[in-house]
This record gives structure tokens, C-alpha cells and sequence, in this order.
């Protein structure tokens, strides 16, 4: 099926593209805010965030493998962001999601549901760490469960837009697209994955070796701790360690360089089934 386009206006408040932003697909209702930390109290000043809403809180404590993020919902979203401003260290952004239609606003009940679904997809795409009590799912009549299932696709779309690609799939690649899949081998040793827009995807399952040469930059060594403290990769009875779920770098020559345990150039490392590296393929 072809992709459906888009239309997303995004709207700089106070004029700076790296400060508030307003965001939201032109036919829908649901408006997205993004606040950086240091401009929250430049966010009160808006209305939009006084209302009914959803918000996320995202940041990164260095010595993680991934990005954390906070859901919650609340009556004034401002003053709740306010409340975490002083008690929350992790975060450096937050993204309020509220109605833009004065006369269909968002009730605590459509909050709360949207909550335990943004908490239960969170944890089902793995791509983020979620340190939080479980959300209580309230009840909401079937009709509206459609309503507020097609309004957590537009939220998607805007988290994705503004940087935050929380509800998106890791992988692209499924069985019947195996051309797409790369493989990097040494020493009896086989990691798979696939090159994306993203970056590139190691896939669960994929061995990495148990020791890094000496000319290994300390920073690949670093992520390769974090990555068995995490449990992102676990060890094996015979020593060797593997992906215990997908995994995505930034690049394919950091895939290979932490998969391999030494400086790598992913773009000739990765290969085809047919033995054609990721650079003749795709540069």
C-alpha cells in the first residue's frame, strides 16, 4: 500500500526552533507541545498546556543504554510538569499532548486510557526505559476506545516528528523481506540486521564476541558494558554473548565495531547472504 501523506504544522511560539514548539497535523484535533526543561516556565505562558492532556517526560542518564521516558496524564498539565521540575532529575524535554477543539477537550477518563496505552506500548517496542508504576486503565465505553485508538496514531506521528520515535517499530525487516538483511561474521560468530533510516538494527538473537582487541576505542567499550549491565545482550554457558532483543546504533560501523569487539568499518563488514557488503548495496 503507498504511504498516506501528511500535512504537520509546527508552530515556534516565541520564535526559537530550539525552544516551545506547537505541533499538529492540520485535519486532526490533537495538538502536541514540546517544552525543553530550561523553557518551562516560558511553556506557562501558553494556555495549551493549562487543559486536560497526556505528557511524556524524556532524558538519559549517561550510564544507560537507552533514553528514558516518564507517561502521565493530568487536569493542568503545567502545574503537573511543574511538580516534576522539582522532584524529577532524568528529564530534559517534555512533550504535552491536549485537544485544540474548545468544544471536545480531553476528559481525565481519555487520559487516564491513553496512559496505560502509551505505557503497555512503550514496554512493547522496547526502544525506550520506563521506570514507573503501572497506569490503571479506566473505563471507557467501546465507541470512544476507536476515537482515542485513532488519536494515539496522530500522537504517534508527532512524538516521531518532534525527535522522539517512542511507538516505532524497531525493525522494518520480516521474513519475506530477507534481501534486506545484513549478516557480520568472525570466528564461528554471526550477528544479523538490517540498515535503516535510523540508523542500523541488530536484531535479537545475533552473537557478539566475548573480547574486544586492544586497539578498541574505549568509547565501543564502554557501550558494550552498558549493554550487558542492561541485559540488552546476555552471556551464554559457553562464554559467548548474544542479543537478547534488537538493538539499534546510530551507524553500521558502530553495529559492527560492538558486535565484532574491535574499530570496524560497518559499510564492508555487513554483508548480504550473497556476500555483497552494505556499501556496494546501498552507497
Amino acid at each position: 500500500m503507498k504511504p498516506v501523506g501528511r500535512t504537520i504544522q509546527i508552530f515556534l511560539p516565541f520564535g526559537s526552533p530550539r525552544g516551545v514548539k506547537i505541533a499538529e497535523i492540520t485535519n486532526r484535533t490533537v495538538q502536541a507541545i514540546y517544552i525543553p526543561r530550561h523553557e518551562l516556565h516560558k511553556a506557562a505562558e501558553r494556555p495549551e498546556v493549562q487543559n486536560v492532556g497526556l505528557y511524556f517526560l524524556f532524558g538519559q542518564n549517561a550510564e544507560d543504554s537507552k533514553p528514558q521516558v516518564y507517561v502521565g496524564e493530568a487536569e493542568n498539565c503545567m502545574k503537573r510538569l511543574e511538580q516534576h521540575h522539582k522532584q524529577k532529575e532524568f528529564w530534559d524535554a517534555a512533550v504535552v499532548f491536549v485537544t485544540n477543539n474548545h468544544q471536545n477537550q480531553f476528559t481525565k477518563t481519555d487520559v487516564k486510557f491513553l496512559e496505560h496505552l502509551a505505557y503497555q506500548e512503550v514496554g512493547r517496542i522496547g526502544r525506550y526505559k520506563i521506570d514507573q508504576t503501572i497506569p490503571t486503565l479506566s473505563f471507557v465505553p467501546e465507541w470512544r476506545q476507536v476515537d482515542l485508538a485513532d488519536i494515539f496514531d496522530t500522537l504517534k506521528i508527532l512524538l516521531s516528528t518532534l525527535g522522539y520515535p517512542l511507538f516505532e517499530e524497531m525493525r522494518k525487516t520480516t521474513a519475506e523481506d530477507e534481501q534486506d538483511v545484513f549478516y557480520c561474521r568472525a570466528k564461528g560468530m554471526e550477528a544479523r540486521g538490517e540498515y535503516n533510516d535510523e540508523g542500523f538494527v541488530v536484531f535479537k538473537g545475533s552473537r557478539m564476541s566475548a573480547e574486544t582487541t586492544n586497539s578498541t576505542h574505549q568509547h565501543f567499550k564502554v557501550i558494550r558494558e552498558t549493554l550487558i549491565k542492561d541485559g540488552i545482550v546476555t552471556q551464554n554457558v559457553d562464554g559467548g554473548y548474544v542479543f537478547a532483543e534488537d538493538y539499534s546504533f546510530p551507524s553500521p560501523s558502530q553495529a559492527a565495531a560492538i558486535v565484532l569487539g574491535r574499530n570496524s568499518n560497518g559499510w564492508k563488514e555487513w554483508k548480504s547472504k550473497e556476500g555483497k557488503t552494505l556499501d556496494e548495496l546501498r552507497r
